[in-house]
């Protein structure tokens, strides 16, 4: 695919949509940088501005409850002041259904609330729930938020790392293909949803997010690549990796070509914000961590890059 395809017709914003069909039609990827704390929104975007790159900012509903993100209407009138839609959109990001500590939550009108604040895209999270009720879960917001011409994307499979319980060994997740999505699964999953990106699980690890764990180095994680293949192949949508950072750089790559359309990024730059003395140093850490996820591990910066948008 031409680069110039890539970007919006003159006087037409892309939406988030758009976005994910292109970055999967042509190989690439956009990433996602999630934003437990309000001041990291202004390094995010100029960081995404100065490579000429595609990304989204996302924040999750546990970084409104366990960080410092404060609440989605806070996220959104920050976004709204340092936006750049040339190269930024707006996810809500992982709305459980059932969250990380057991409890049930009102998703269906959390979601509502990101829609008609004006977020970008929407994600439900049935992950935890036996598959005919995440089906169920997310079909219903595939219905409201298709409504509005906003897309979905779900959660099929357990991504681990957000609860506070210990993990098995990493190896021994691996070799068991302790919580991966099946493809068949999966297939079926897209048909009876009509859900727009599926988030998968294939390897990878969340960051932990306790207060007594957030600070500790991420898992080195690997990826079941033929698994990734076999989904992309049986579903059609673009895939979303969750928990991408510390997984190696070809192994990311290897798995957009597999069909990995997004991938969020959070501890590579949640930790050097977290440690920076100062808001000057932190906004600083940040913005030096997104063009390093953007520049040495994603290939994503510059013109030569195949998520590369012209300006509107």
């Amino acid at each position: 695919m031409k680069l110039e395809a890539l970007a919006p017709r003159t006087g037409q914003r892309a939406g988030s949509g758009e976005w994910m069909r292109q970055a999967r039609a042509s190989g690439s990827v956009v990433p996602a940088f999630n934003i437990p704390y309000l001041p990291m929104v202004e390094p995010v975007v100029a960081a995404l501005r100065d490579a000429q790159c595609r990304g989204f900012l996302a924040v999750a509903r546990l970084e409104l409850v366990k960080f410092e993100a404060k609440s989605m209407r806070a996220v959104k009138e920050e976004y709204e002041r340092f936006k750049d839609e040339r190269f930024t959109r707006l996810h809500m990001d992982h709305v459980p259904v059932l969250d990380e500590d057991g409890i049930w939550i009102d998703y269906e009108g959390e979601i509502r609330e990101a829609l008609e604040l004006g977020y970008d895209s929407v994600m439900v999270d049935g992950s935890r729930l036996p598959l005919e009720d995440n089906i169920r879960a997310t079909r219903r917001i595939v219905e409201l938020a298709g409504a509005r011409g906003i897309p979905v994307e779900s959660e099929l499979g357990a991504v681990l790392g957000h609860s506070d319980g210990p993990l098995p060994s990493y190896e021994e997740l691996f070799a068991g293909g302790v919580g991966f999505t099946d493809p068949a699964d999966a297939e079926r999953f897209v048909k009876e949803t009509g859900t727009d990106w599926l988030s998968v699980a294939a390897g990878s690890i969340h960051g932990a997010v306790s207060a007594a764990r957030r600070d500790e180095a991420k898992v080195p994680a690997r990826l079941d690549i033929p698994r990734l293949a076999s989904i992309s192949q049986r579903t059609g949508v673009p895939l979303v990796l969750h928990g991408g950072s510390g997984i190696p750089k070809a192994m990311i790559l290897e798995s957009v070509r597999h069909g990995i359309a997004k991938i969020n990024i959070g501890t590579a730059i949640r930790q050097p914000y977290e440690r920076a003395a100062g808001p000057v140093a932190a906004a600083q850490a940040v913005y030096d961590a997104v063009r390093t996820v953007l520049r040495h591990d994603l290939d994503l910066s510059g013109r030569s890059n195949p998520n590369f948008t012209a300006p509107l």
